[in-house]
């Protein structure tokens, strides 16, 4: 009887197994009934990251009262997968606090959003779902179940475009103005010159400078300004016929040198009845006795006359005055106007070719920056002859930097900044290391420079523009571009979804580029417009082949994988 009893136990406990089996298989063939909607229906990276949220709505009759799943979403691509956090659902029957699904009326799985880190090889790749399920001692794996198709990563051609280095300006002028001054004094109601004020070292060096001027073959003579004055006192009708006679006998005089010099000028004649800015300037510098009644005077009245009368009122001052204010102020101010003639860009060249030494430093940023813009070998030849002669010049090792970062060697353009900010740390240095740190993928050390960097330029806004993205902060990426037509300008309208926008700024950019055109495409694919997407893909890979293999894999482009016209454009 015992033995008889262990083999009906055995029995028993063998039919419970063969039924949990054959209830987990049955699951097991519906599970493809299980109908899932994934948000997004695309998957995109943004901010580097991969997120998504699942609903799935169960059948009824398909889901066993006693089985418990754990449900994982997966990314299977090539050579490997990325695994979301799973969840865990329950029959009606199971003690536990997971969500339920009813056996007759079925339910829904919801999986609520979770994030996984983006790499690019998910951009072909295929969702998955896999449950395993349990009921008392047993587990079955059901068959992965494709739900989805891919990662749009448009977001990371952000990388396409560089941030922006900014080389240190030049102060090279083509033309610099130059002046020099004389000034002749006269005495009270007089307007003719005397001997002795010709004899002043102002007078001698203005004749000196005009002889020197019609020597110099790279300076011009432009104008001679005479300009006479009166002191504010007397009558007014008097002080117009004073002025005016002392701007005739100084232009007499100058008209005289500039013959004896055989130099040709115009002189332009000023001038001034009453001196009274000059009086008030001199008044302001004196320590005259009631200074600050006689500038109260001078604010508060604007007639000549009353001034004059209310000053002359002041007996104790009025003698001071006479004697140290107004003799100064009887004069004529002679201006000669010149210019220095740069050196031309055709000299510039000659130069750099055989004496790049002989160049001084603003001579050589010029010619580097504007003459050589699309020559890095140049550009690198004059930057290290400016840093060997103008060690301590900050712009010529900075400068070197950008070349050699505009190249792509980001280790040797570090190491320039790193020299340049030992020298000076501008704004540029600062903002051109904040550029070294996103190449290297150092998001806060690049935001704490580019904090240092105000005033850099408007490349700052493109990079912090750039931080912005990177950060998956698109609104604010927005502001900092501002009305910039870069290819990252126009990158965040789309991923903001603001195509006409971003059309109307890839429209503005000039640069002929295969990136600004391959967006164009985008633009046209998620507008639906074959004609605009076609027909700038066919721009983008006739520049750059690149992008024939990047599109066969692009998302964007998945409805049009098979189509006859996208084919021929990439393959």
């Amino acid at each position: 009887m015992k033995q008889t009893r262990i083999h009906v136990i055995g029995s028993i406990a063998l039919a419970a197994l063969l039924a949990s089996c054959a209830s987990l298989e049955k699951m097991k063939k519906g599970a493809s009934s299980i109908q899932y909607k994934v948000t997004p229906e695309v998957l995109e990276t943004h901010a580097g990251k991969v997120a998504l949220a699942i609903k799935g709505n169960v059948p009824a009759k398909l889901w066993d009262k006693k089985c418990t799943a754990v449900i994982t979403p997966v990314l299977v691509y090539e050579g490997g997968e990325t695994v979301y956090p799973s969840i865990t659902v329950q029959g009606e029957s199971v003690t536990g606090n997971n969500p339920s699904i009813s056996y007759l009326n079925g339910g829904q799985i919801n999986y609520a959003q979770q994030t996984v880190d983006f790499n690019d090889k998910m951009r072909v790749s295929d969702l998955v779902i896999r449950i395993k399920a349990t009921k008392g001692t047993e587990s079955v794996t059901f068959d992965d179940y494709k739900i989805a198709e891919g990662v749009i990563a448009t977001s990371t051609l952000l990388g396409e475009e560089k941030p922006k280095a900014v080389k240190g300006k030049d102060d090279f002028k083509k033309l610099v103005n130059e002046a020099q001054a004389a000034e002749i004094i006269y005495l009270i109601q007089k307007a003719d010159i005397r001997n002795g004020e010709l004899k002043k070292e102002d007078v001698k060096a203005l004749n000196d400078y005009i002889a020197a001027v019609k020597a110099d073959a790279n300076k011009n003579l432009k104008d001679v300004v005479v300009s006479a004055y009166a002191s504010p006192d007397g009558a007014t009708d008097l002080n117009t016929n004073l002025s005016s006679n002392r701007e005739k006998s100084a232009s007499k005089y100058i008209n005289a040198q500039l013959k004896k010099a055989k130099a040709e000028a115009n002189v332009v004649g000023k001038s001034t009845p009453e001196d009274w800015d000059g009086f008030k300037a001199a008044m302001e510098k004196s320590n005259i006795q009631d200074k600050e009644l006689i500038l109260r005077v001078l604010s508060m009245y604007s007639d000549p006359e009353v001034r004059e009368r209310e000053i002359k009122n002041l007996s104790a001052a009025y003698k001071a005055i006479a004697d140290e204010i107004l003799p100064p102020l009887r004069r004529a101010v002679i201006t000669v106007n010149a210019e220095l003639i740069g050196k031309s860009d055709e000299v510039l060249k000659q130069l750099v070719e055989s004496n790049v030494d002989s160049l001084n430093i603003e001579e050589m940023l010029y010619a580097a920056a504007n003459l050589y813009a699309n020559d890095a070998a140049t550009q690198g030849k004059i930057y290290a002859a400016a840093e060997a002669k103008y060690a301590s010049d900050w712009r010529a090792v900075n400068n070197a930097g950008v070349v050699l970062f505009e190249k792509g060697d980001v280790a040797g353009a570090k190491a320039k900044f790193e020299a340049a900010e030992k020298l000076q740390a501008t704004p540029v240095v600062e903002n051109n290391l904040g550029v070294i740190a996103l190449a290297e993928k150092d998001y806060a050390k690049a935001e704490e420079c580019f904090g240092k960097a105000a005033g850099a330029g408007p490349e700052l806004d493109e990079n912090l523009g750039v931080c912005a993205l990177l950060k998956g902060d698109y609104e604010k990426a927005a502001t900092y571009f501002g009305a910039s037509t870069s290819c990252n300008a126009a990158l965040v309208k789309i991923l903001t979804e603001k195509y006409d926008a971003a059309l109307s700024t890839l429209n503005a950019n000039n640069e002929e580029v295969g990136l600004k055109y391959y967006l164009k495409a985008i633009c046209g694919a998620r507008k639906m417009e074959k004609d605009l997407m076609f027909e700038n893909l066919r721009k983008a890979t006739s520049l750059e082949a690149k992008w024939k293999t990047y599109a066969k894999t692009d998302m964007e482009f998945g409805k049009y994988f098979e189509d006859a016209t996208f084919k021929s454009i990439v393959d």
